[in-house]
């Protein structure tokens, strides 16, 4: 990630645009100090831009990603009036400010708080929180219902390093495998961080798998991918989201499959991609979903408006279009469909699998 060094310029035009439309104000939350700062620009970026194009003001406030910092945000949203809220990367922030923007009436729409209960607990909490971004259980609950579909009729394996994230992602494949009447050929837990796994894909071999999900690092699976070709085995390795940092001197195989979000550069409207490039930003991050957060909030504030319906109600339900493609919300506050997606690697980056 690249720092923006048009930082004042950037402040300039987010400031023109509070007074854009006295009516209308976003807030905008996002740790704008600290260690993720970097990550709260491209919330501010992201934001700041939509808000111009719709024409709406934005009032961004430092959460700190602190419970601290999110309940004194909340309290300057609602001293502020604003309409409603986009931003959060923090479960203490946002867990901190909802209850005082609940009992404002302010609904948030967070780009990157995973955390399963923040919805899970929406019946008893009553927060008005949306999720635009996945939960916590998402990528593996993505791994076991595309790799069930995709390996149905493979002898496939599942292995993993030991770790909780790699234990949970196997465990939940296998257990969906089971439910589909499917059987792995290997089941073992591998150690990590070898200079070769010569030996686990010797025994990969011996019991004739031909598709393996390894739950672990991209350094491993790249590893893996490369002793299973000189060694002849004909499997091909598929892994998390992990494998979308670049692994260290070995390469991933050719046909390594990963399940992971898209990566929004690369799926967003070309226009918009254009006006961020005008206004030399990087859309990279955060950026886009939060372009995407500003365009749910004006549309569903004005769905509101014009049928005089509670905002809570024109946010869930209804399909939006945004800068990265249709979002709706469903009854708890998280996306409709699971946004996890399967890549293929094609000897350069991770290309979509088509069809699948």
């Amino acid at each position: 990630m690249r720092l923006l060094t048009t930082t004042s310029a950037v402040l300039l035009w987010l400031s023109l645009t509070a007074s854009a439309d006295a009516e209308t104000l976003v807030g905008v939350a996002a740790p704008l100090s600290g260690p993720s700062a970097m990550l709260g620009k491209q919330i501010e970026n992201g934001a700041g831009l939509a808000a111009e194009a719709a024409g709406v003001g934005v009032k961004a406030v430092d959460d700190a990603c602190t419970a601290d910092g999110g309940a004194a945000a909340a309290k300057e949203f609602v001293d502020a009036k604003v309409n409603i809220v986009v931003g959060f990367l923090c479960t203490e922030a946002i867990e901190a400010a909802l209850p005082i923007l609940k009992d404002a009436n302010i609904p948030v729409i967070t780009v990157g708080v995973r955390t399963e209960s923040l919805t899970d607990r929406r019946a008893k909490t009553g927060w008005p929180v949306y999720r635009l971004g996945p939960r916590g259980d998402d990528e593996r609950n993505a791994v076991a219902a595309k790799l069930t579909q995709l390996w149905r009729d493979d002898l496939f394996a599942i292995v993993d390093d030991g770790t909780i994230y790699g234990r949970e992602m196997a465990e939940t494949f296998r257990a969906a495998a089971e439910q589909a009447a499917l059987k792995p050929v290997f089941v073992d837990t591998f150690r990590p961080q070898l200079d070769n796994q010569i030996g686990l894909v010797g025994r990969l071999k011996k019991a004739g798998a031909t598709k393996v999900f390894a739950g672990g690092d991209g350094d491993d699976i790249a590893i893996m991918g490369r002793d299973a070709a000189q060694l002849d085995a004909g499997i091909t390795f598929a892994g998390g989201e992990n494998l979308r940092t670049p692994p260290g001197d070995v390469p991933y195989a050719v046909g390594t499959l990963m399940i992971a979000l898209p990566e929004w550069s690369e799926v967003a409207d070309p226009k918009i991609m254009q006006a961020f490039g005008a206004k030399n930003i990087v859309p990279e991050g955060y950026t886009l979903p939060s372009y995407a957060a500003v365009e749910i909030a004006k549309a569903a504030l004005t769905s509101a408006e014009s049928s005089g319906q509670p905002l809570g109600e024109a946010l869930t339900g209804h399909d939006f279009a945004t800068a990265i493609g249709t979002i709706r919300f469903d009854d708890k506050g998280d996306l409709g469909q699971n946004p996890f997606r399967v890549f293929r690697f094609d000897g350069t980056h991770f290309v979509p699998l088509e069809g699948k």
